[in-house]
């Protein structure tokens, strides 16, 4: 499978990569956080390490860790607008709970 972004999340990220002038792409993980135990990560990536994984969505690269991949194999990053906030959504087909405000997640 694969981690990818939807057209607004890669234009968004696209958007940002050439504001910010440099950037291969965006690194998509995950660390132990919150009440539920994960929360994602996002940072954008100058240069890929060896041992990464990268999958390309809609024009963007998609960087993942091995360590991470298990987790959120699968997941679609989107970007919405809701109002005046607006923000990343994940669509993990691993995910089985997350906390009240939604800033953690188990698998």
């Amino acid at each position: 499978m694969a981690v990818t972004l939807s057209e607004a999340a890669a234009r968004h990220v696209g958007d940002f990569l050439a504001n910010r002038g440099k950037g291969v792409g965006v690194r998509v993980g995950i660390k132990t956080s919150g009440c539920s135990g994960l929360a994602y990560v996002l940072e954008f990536v100058d240069e890929v390490a060896p041992e990464d994984i990268v999958f390309s969505s809609h024009g963007v690269n998609v960087i993942v860790d091995p360590k991470s991949l298990p987790y959120i194999d699968g997941t679609e990053m989107d970007f919405v607008k809701e109002g005046l906030n607006e923000g990343f959504r994940f669509r993990n087909p691993n995910q089985k709970g997350e906390c009240g405000c939604g800033e953690s997640f188990t698998v």
